[in-house]
Formats: C-alpha cells, sequence, structure tokens
C-alpha cells in the first residue's frame, strides 16, 4: 500500500511516499529540479527487493524551502530515517542531485548497507523557477503532455511529476524550485568533488555510456574494494532496479 506523508525536519516539512514492502528499507532520492513522482516506475520495479521510500528533496516538490548545502540534504536524509523509524543508516539510491547525496551519505555513514548513484536521464522539460499567469497552466500543462508523448514515456507519471512541482498563489505560477535555488544546485554539482578512494559503505556507480565520470570511476574501483559500477546502453527502469538488487543483495 502507497502511503504519502510529510515528516518533520527540523526546520522544514519533508515529503515522502512509502511505497511499501517488507524486505530492508531502501531510501530513494531525485534528481535536480525534479521530484519523487518521477521515481515511480522505478519504485515499483525495486519493491520487490526492498521497502522503497521516496522523497522530495528540499525546495522540490511538496517539501519546503530551505537553504540548501550537502549537509542539509544529508541532514534530511537523516530525519526522514529518524521519523519512519527506519534501520539506520539505510540504503539510499539517488539520481544525479540525489545519486551525489547517496555517495555522501556512504561516505558519512560507512556502515550503511550499500549507495548507489545512478547516471540516468531524467524526465525533461521542468523548467525550474519559471513563472506565469495561472490561466495559462492548462496550456502548459498541454505542452507537457505533447513533451511526454515525444519522450515515450508515461504520461500520467509525466503530468503527475509536473504538477507536483507547481504551485499557484494570487494568479502567478511557479515551477518549482526556485530559480535561486535552481541556480545554487547548478553550483554545487559543479563544485562538489566526491573522494571514492576514501572509507566509505559499498557504492555502486551506474553510468551511461561516455560518461564523463568514468575515468575517474573506474580508477576508484581499481584501488577501492568497496566501490564498483556498471556502463548500461539501456538504463530501462526495470534493467536499473535488477542492478541495484543485485548490488545490495
Amino acid at each position: 500500500m502507497i502511503n504519502d506523508r510529510l515528516v518533520d525536519a527540523g526546520d522544514l516539512p519533508l515529503a515522502i511516499r512509502d511505497f511499501g514492502g517488507d524486505q530492508p528499507p531502501l531510501l530513494l532520492l531525485h534528481a535536480e529540479n525534479g521530484n519523487l513522482a518521477q521515481l515511480t516506475t522505478l519504485a515499483r520495479a525495486l519493491r520487490p527487493a526492498h521497502r522503497v521510500i521516496a522523497m522530495d528533496l528540499r525546495g522540490h516538490g511538496r517539501s519546503g524551502d530551505g537553504a540548501w548545502n550537502w549537509d542539509a540534504g544529508l541532514g534530511d536524509i537523516a530525519a526522514v530515517t529518524v521519523q519512519m523509524e527506519l534501520p539506520q543508516p539505510p540504503a539510499v539510491v539517488g539520481v544525479g542531485l540525489g545519486g551525489v547525496l547517496a555517495v555522501l551519505w556512504g561516505q558519512r555513514h560507512p556502515e550503511a548497507p550499500g549507495v548507489v548513484s545512478l547516471e540516468s536521464p531524467v524526465q525533461t522539460g521542468l523548467e525550474a523557477g519559471r513563472a506565469f499567469p495561472t490561466a495559462e497552466l492548462p496550456d502548459v500543462v498541454t505542452q507537457q503532455r505533447l513533451a511526454a508523448q515525444a519522450a515515450g514515456a508515461n504520461e500520467k507519471l509525466w503530468i503527475e511529476a509536473f504538477r507536483r512541482n507547481v504551485v499557484s498563489k494570487d494568479g502567478t505560477t511557479e515551477i518549482r524550485p526556485s530559480a535561486q535555488t535552481a541556480a545554487t544546485l547548478r553550483s554545487m554539482l559543479a563544485e562538489v568533488e566526491l573522494d571514492l578512494a576514501a572509507g566509505q559503505a559499498p557504492t555502486l556507480a551506474v553510468l551511461r555510456p561516455g560518461s564523463p565520470f568514468g575515468d575517474q570511476v573506474a580508477a576508484a574501483a581499481k584501488t577501492n574494494p568497496q566501490v564498483r559500477f556498471l556502463t548500461l546502453e539501456d538504463a530501462s527502469e526495470e534493467l536499473l532496479a535488477r542492478a541495484v538488487a543485485d548490488f545490495l543483495s
């Protein structure tokens, strides 16, 4: 049974979706400018092997706004872990921004069962910080439907993800995260340095062919037995779920 709720992270509420399951828990984190709805298909594919809990990162989806830095993001993961009464620390799987947080979580908690960073295409067309008159929202939704069809994506899930990042107030609609938050995240991701040679939890990086991170991850895997990587041509959610489940088993 799927359960949506808000949990208290101290200075802001965090929206989570518990997909259920009675296997070891796993936290699922979306990419920058996204939200948990984008992870629905992957979460369902992972559910046979895990209790999957997805969360909206701060400033995204239905979670509250708050200043962004890596410690804040990791603190939010810890808050969800405590509020959901999960065994500490749980496995974390993330895409993009969420993948960086997963690796950092594994470095902060080397006793975690494992972390996975997925370099995988995610839904496009979510223009962070874009504002427009609310009267234009039906036309924007139509544009999103056409984008989903062009991408061959599940239209229902695409629209759910779009609407989850939409906030309307006083005749104006804005797409979350705010332009300021999106700019902060771009800078953070451009400047972050992940030392995969450091002591950490078992770590899997799933890369796209030709990834700019391929050489760095391959070199780390040679010197650190805790690091593994895969390069997947077909990054379907089913294949990703199988890779994650095999790694964490």
